[in-house]
């Protein structure tokens, strides 16, 4: 509640529907002093697994789509709990009131739907799940708990037409493209709250749109950065480097950059990463670790094989090699400029109109937009 998080409104809520009653008994939070998730067996240390269940950290359900074995995290987290502010930030987003009929994409351990449904009221919120065990869990967990929620295995891509239409449509996973089937299923005047960026980085942030009084559109600004999982359908297949750099960087045209590394890499949430994804479309950037005084910063197309790398060292002027037919990073220091020259506008200056058409962002002003 000091953070502006948890409103006095929610706060209610938030008190009847403790985390903990849909958690697992053994679990995965990100322990923020280890920088990383670890195990946490409610029956080998409940004191333990109460205080995380209690903490503003995000909790790992599953791994590798429910392949991996055994106790240790694996190789990529595919269900979770989400941060508790970060849940209720995106709650307060969607601006649910009793008797509003909401839809969920990506149910995971069911708690944002209970929230829901306790704030909307008895068989207002329908929560979709595309994996199979973590869906059977959930209606477990409803049925445990009594909960009017009503859980439906299946892919959210395209909504749930049979319950349409709704006044909220809240999804809690990562969109690449927010698909215009959830515009079609809510009401003029309802909301749909979504984390979505590009696949230049990780660093999304939660879009808030409005869907239009004629119900051909649904347009609003981000409200913030975060982080989520990817809807699966829409996930990134692994770059592997060596399909574009085949023999040597320096087969790249070289040139150089006076761009620092101090203004240009930031930090994971930093709006230059979301704005560059934005001005350039179909690329997926890597930063390297620094070592001996230099960074190498990648640069990979989606659409063909072209790359590119800046050299960013301690000192000197940062040099540049790019290859193929997209000058990726003549592309990327242009996206910087522009960037720049608009006065560095962080996540909630930009927009995002969704349309039968596509999908186009803006800055600051719908009217000048462009696709993504």
């Amino acid at each position: 509640m000091a953070s502006g998080a948890l409103t006095s409104d929610w706060a209610p809520t938030y008190a009847a529907v403790p985390r903990s009653t849909v958690l697992p008994d053994l679990m995965w939070p990100f322990d923020m002093e280890a920088g990383r998730s670890v195990a946490v067996s409610k029956a080998d240390d409940p004191a333990k697994w109460q205080e995380f269940a209690d903490s503003d950290v995000p909790i790992v359900t599953q791994w590798d789509d429910g392949k991996h074995p055994g106790t240790e995290p694996g190789r990529v987290p595919t269900s979770s709990a989400s941060m508790p502010s970060v849940v209720f930030r995106m709650l307060q987003a969607l601006d649910l009131h009793p008797g509003h009929k909401a839809l969920e994409i990506g149910t995971a351990t069911t708690w944002n739907s209970l929230l829901m449904a306790h704030r909307a009221g008895p068989g207002s919120v329908t929560t979709m799940e595309v994996d199979r065990a973590v869906a059977t869990a959930a209606m477990a967990t409803v049925e445990r708990l009594g909960s009017p929620v009503h859980v439906v295995h299946g892919d959210g891509f395209q909504g749930y037409p049979e319950g349409a239409p709704y006044d909220r449509v809240i999804a809690t996973c990562g969109l690449r493209s927010i698909p215009f089937a959830w515009v079609e299923q809510c009401r003029p005047g309802g909301v749909i709250v979504a984390p979505w960026g590009t696949n230049y980085s990780n660093g999304d942030a939660v879009a808030r749109l409005v869907v239009a009084p004629d119900g051909e559109s649904a347009s609003g600004k981000f409200t913030g950065p975060v982080e989520f999982m990817k809807l699966r359908s829409q996930r990134l297949s692994p770059v592997v480097h060596k399909d574009y750099v085949t023999r040597s960087v320096a087969d790249g045209d070289e040139t150089s950059t006076t761009i620092t590394e101090g203004e240009f890499v930031g930090k994971q949430f930093s709006p230059e990463r979301f704005a560059l994804g934005l001005r350039v479309p179909q690329c997926w950037h890597y930063v390297a670790e620094k070592s001996d005084g230099a960074r190498p910063v990648w640069f990979y197309s989606l659409s063909d094989r072209s790359w590119a790398c800046c050299m960013f060292r301690d000192g000197d002027t940062a040099r540049v090699w790019q290859f193929g037919p997209r000058r990726l990073w003549d592309d990327v220091e242009a996206a910087f400029r522009w960037w720049d020259g608009h006065g560095r506008p962080d996540q909630s200056r930009f927009g995002l109109t969704v349309s039968a058409d596509g999908e186009r962002v803006w800055l600051d002003d719908p009217a000048d937009s462009w696709t993504v």
